[in-house]
């Protein structure tokens, strides 16, 4: 199968997904089996649009993604019913800030709800491997670079920057309201 850009070569040769391939192929059984979703004629995802996070303070969550290279799309208050029916609440009414990456797809959905409250999940700062949602990861030219232009926004890292063999530095840390980001600088 000929690669489909830089990227997708690299990620298709690692020795994990070369060790998943290895892996038998399961079926799934039980009621798992029935809620696969069918594919309809050639109906395909199109793209991922964004991702949405919930956030205590916009203000500071814009600044932060800011730094980090990010820049703002646009901001707007959303108070419509069509949003409560959407999200399934009662009374909604939220703010918020869609950021982007320069000449690059990809977006974050930045949000905070005024009413009903945002809801604090216990412990507040859950562990990395919490289930649900679990990090948005950014490539980036230079990860000490930018984690010190993150610092000031009030960025802590996870754990510590990691070298992956001769190809990464990675690292996580933790942004406004605990979201959890990770880094990756590409070494060669």
């Amino acid at each position: 199968m000929a690669c489909r850009g830089l990227a997708w070569c690299r990620l298709t040769r690692s020795p994990v997904v070369r060790r998943f391939r290895q892996l038998p192929a399961k079926r799934l059984t039980g009621p798992a089996a029935s809620h696969v979703a069918p594919i309809v004629g050639d109906m395909t995802i199109q793209r991922m649009d964004n991702v949405g996070i919930v956030v205590d303070d916009l203000d500071a969550a814009v600044a932060f993604f800011t730094a980090l290279g990010m820049e703002l799309e646009g901001r707007m208050p959303v108070e419509e019913r069509w949003a409560g029916d959407v999200v399934g609440l009662d009374d909604v009414r939220s703010e918020v800030a869609m950021m982007r990456i320069p000449d690059a797809p990809g977006r974050l959905e930045l949000m905070t709800y005024h009413t009903p409250k945002v809801v604090t999940p216990t412990p507040a700062t859950p562990s990395v491997n919490t289930l649900g949602l679990h990090r948005v990861m950014f490539a980036v030219d230079d990860i000490e670079a930018t984690l010190a232009r993150l610092r000031p926004h009030g960025a802590e890292l996870v754990g510590e920057v990691t070298r992956y063999e001769d190809s990464f530095l990675l690292c996580y840390l933790r942004g406004p309201s605990g979201i959890i980001l990770a880094l990756a600088q590409q070494l060669n």
